[in-house]
Parts: C-alpha cells; sequence; structure tokens
C-alpha cells in the first residue's frame, strides 16, 4: 500500500462539524507517518490500520450491516488488510464486505472515503487490547442479496430510521450519513 497516497485521501477529507473524525484522521496520520508497520495486524503498539465498508442498498435507502460474531454487536463490514490481495484501503474494504456477506459490489461508482474512527479492539486469545485506525469507504451494492461467513452470524440492509435498533455508534452513523449526501 502506498502510504503517501492515504496520507493524500486523508489531508483531502474534511468535516468540521465531526470532531471525532478529526481526532481520529491525526491518529491514522500519526500512524503512517510514524510507524514501522501501520497494515500489519502484529503491530499493536500503537495499532493498525484497517478498512471498512459502508455498503448502500442498490436503492441507496439502507446500509449493510453485519453481526459481527467474535464482538457480539452489529457493525459494517470491514477488518484487516491483507498485503497480497489488497493495493488499497477501499480494497481492503470490497474485500472484506464481499467475504463476510456475499454481497456484489456495483462497479459503476467508484469507491469514496466518508469516514475515519479509531477505535478500540479487546484482547483475545493471542492479540492484545489495542487499536484500529479505520478508513470507511462508501460502495453501492449490485444487488440485494446477502449471505453469511465464519465471521458473522447475520448480514442485513438497515434503514436510518432502524440505527437505534441495531445500536450504532455514531462514527457509523455519520458514515452512513455522508454517504447518503446528508
Amino acid at each position: 500500500m502506498d502510504a503517501v497516497a492515504i496520507l493524500g485521501q486523508l489531508s483531502a477529507w474534511s468535516d468540521p462539524s465531526d470532531g471525532e473524525a478529526s481526532k481520529s484522521r491525526e491518529l491514522v496520520v500519526n500512524l503512517l507517518r510514524g510507524t514501522p508497520q501501520p497494515y500489519s495486524r502484529d503491530q499493536f503498539e500503537p495499532g493498525h490500520l484497517t478498512a471498512t465498508a459502508c455498503v448502500l442498498h442498490p436503492f441507496e435507502d439502507a446500509v449493510l450491516l453485519v453481526h459481527h460474531a467474535k464482538l457480539d454487536r452489529w457493525l459494517l463490514p470491514g477488518g484487516h488488510v491483507e498485503a497480497a490481495l489488497d493495493a488499497t484501503p477501499s480494497a481492503t474494504a470490497r474485500r472484506e464486505a464481499e467475504e463476510e456477506s456475499g454481497v456484489r459490489i456495483d462497479e459503476t461508482m467508484a469507491p469514496a472515503l466518508v469516514g475515519i474512527d479509531v477505535h478500540s479492539i479487546p484482547a483475545r486469545k493471542k492479540d492484545p487490547y489495542h487499536l484500529h485506525h479505520d478508513l470507511i469507504y462508501r460502495f453501492r451494492a449490485a444487488a440485494v442479496e446477502l449471505g453469511t461467513s465464519e465471521e458473522i452470524r447475520e448480514a442485513v440492509w438497515c434503514r436510518e430510521e432502524e440505527f437505534d435498533k441495531y445500536d450504532l455508534p455514531s462514527p457509523i452513523r455519520r458514515a452512513v450519513w455522508r454517504s447518503l449526501g446528508r
């Protein structure tokens, strides 16, 4: 992955109304500039880069959510960079969405950075507590059909009025709103 290109995306991205995302952007910039392996899932201090997909329903009236098995909560699909597979963070986000939910991504809509969220991941097995420096990219699905994988229990299309039902955190809500142009 090209850190200079990612830094360019981060410098071009701005939402002055979102202090959380602005702080997260600073942390991601510091990660990319100041750590030896920012994409490695084995770098726990200060964490590593991850990518998430904000996949809009084909009619753009809902967003794809997955019930994450390990974290036992509803989230957008996403995960770790695989250096051999992913040329960009948006490629990571797309791959993870497709692997986790079986969603088919619409090729006519280019991915766009719609959120930045640095969040904690609890210790589990061999991995200590650490931070995911997460970049959130917008996509649109080409079809409504969804599936599941080992990592998720269920995949659903969630409308905005259902955000509370799925207990979505504010960074996800804001990424969805940006994806919808709000």
